[in-house]
């Protein structure tokens, strides 16, 4: 069985029976047979029905807000900011992926010669908790409009939030069989690679499960895309507006209770302007609320789980055995919930899990630089996000142009995921792209067409 359980609470929600594995088989041979007629439909016809999805989406906002809430417990406030979010990106792809996957003609020695881009097929997505709808539908949207079928694997503790985007795009009215979720363990996901009608997999999650799905579709020959961990480096430089940089990495360390790949998660100051940001920085984040999502005053939840916890709080310990000072937080408060308090990091070094490695959580690593901050910015295995605080924008653009090693480089503000903008990472932080006109074609075969 799969156990949904209530993060604020520890109460168990519902639980669910894993799917046998024929019935898995029999889902996915429908999802093909729907996806064999979908891909014929013309791109006003998938617009029209991508266009009530968003309409579904915004009318029932109230229940997959609650939803979200409940079973992993992001804060109400952006559980509804969600919602919308996702009702965008279905607008977005159902305005666009038509100019975006529109014949490219070249010239070449042929009467005639072009790039056209088709369909693979049958996509399996293996999605996180941590945005149960957004990562789904930032994967969903675009592969629907460009003629894909699909077959969600969420993570176990939001299976009702999976069922729910199902019955999004059943209430939409797209084909019964096109986007399907089953409900399963981690430890089925190889034989579903393996069925024959499943032609690719995205990927948002650990690096470990990015390595293993990489290594059994690479077996088959499937292409994938993986989305994986990060730990974003945000350089505070000494022409910063330290009130405006201070603001904005707290809200971007704190944002989901820290747990997004795209956090803010080290923090490398210029020496010259260290103290004056650390005291900006803790007097931010103490002005946070945690305490019950489902209050819009407070700015935090708790953890999704109380194992996913209470790892932060070992990385936590071991960094400060290891040196680092604790500034704010680092207590595991009594009574009920997966709770974790907003905590700040001083004297972060190499070694420590607080620099080496991804801290999941309400977890803030300052780390004090001369002139080595795009040296340290870069010296992590991931590269997922950075950003660079600077009055100077010009030198700023620089930066984040040329010199920091990350997918999504951000000036003055706070890396974020944009439909408009390809999402997606280079390192260990893992490869492909999302959204835009780049994450659009991800999943199709562009096919030369050479006419003699």
């Amino acid at each position: 069985m799969l156990k949904s359980i209530n993060p604020a609470t520890g109460e168990e929600i519902k639980s669910y029976e894993e799917m046998e594995f024929g019935q898995i088989e029999s889902i996915i041979f429908e999802t093909n047979k729907a996806f064999l007629d979908w891909k014929e439909k013309d791109f006003s016809f998938r617009k029209s029905l991508m266009k009530k999805a968003a309409d579904v989406l915004r009318n029932n906002k109230s229940s997959y807000a609650e939803l979200m809430t409940i079973e992993m417990g992001k804060p109400i406030k952006q559980s509804y900011a969600e919602v919308e979010k996702c009702a965008w990106v279905c607008d977005y792809f159902a305005d666009n992926a038509e100019n975006f996957l529109m014949d490219e003609q070249i010239e070449t020695d042929a009467s005639k010669s072009f790039v056209t881009f088709q369909p693979l097929g049958v996509v399996l997505a293996i999605m996180p908790w941590n945005f149960p709808f957004w990562q789904v539908f930032r994967f969903a949207a675009p592969n629907l409009m460009a003629g894909n079928a699909g077959i969600l694997k969420h993570s176990s503790n939001v299976t009702g939030c999976a069922l729910a985007i199902e019955e999004v795009f059943h209430e939409a009215g797209l084909p019964e069989n096109l986007f399907r979720t089953v409900v399963i363990s981690s430890k089925s996901v190889g034989e579903i690679i393996n069925n024959k009608n499943i032609t690719a997999v995205t990927l948002t999650g650990s690096v470990q499960a990015g390595k293993s799905v990489a290594e059994k579709a690479g077996a088959v020959l499937k292409k994938t895309v993986l989305e994986l961990g990060g730990s974003d480096p945000y350089l505070i430089l000494e022409d910063a507006d330290l009130e405006q940089a201070a603001a904005t990495c707290v809200n971007s360390r704190l944002i989901n209770g820290g747990q997004s790949c795209i956090a803010a998660k080290r923090f490398i100051i210029v020496e010259t302007v260290y103290d004056k940001f650390e005291k900006l920085f803790i007097e931010k984040m103490k002005l946070k609320k945690m305490g019950d999502p489902f209050d819009e005053a407070n700015d935090m939840g708790p953890q999704a789980s109380a194992d996913l916890r209470d790892d932060l709080h070992k990385q936590v310990e071991e960094s400060i055995n290891k040196g680092a000072k604790l500034l704010l937080g680092g207590k595991i408060p009594a009574g009920k919930g997966a709770y974790y308090p907003p905590t700040v990091l001083s004297d972060v070094k190499k070694g420590m899990p607080a620099y080496d490695e991804e801290l999941f959580g309400p977890v803030a690593a300052l780390i004090k630089v001369k002139d080595e901050a795009i040296r340290v910015a870069n010296d992590t295995i991931f590269g997922l996000g950075a950003a660079v605080f600077t009055k100077d924008v010009k030198r700023g653009e620089e930066i984040a142009a040329k010199k920091l090693k990350a997918g999504c480089c951000f000036v003055n503000e706070f890396v974020k995921s944009d439909p408009r903008l390809p999402f997606g990472g280079i390192k260990e932080s893992g490869y492909g792209r999302e959204l835009s006109a780049f994450g659009i074609k991800e999943f199709m075969n562009i096919k030369t067409v050479f006419v003699k």
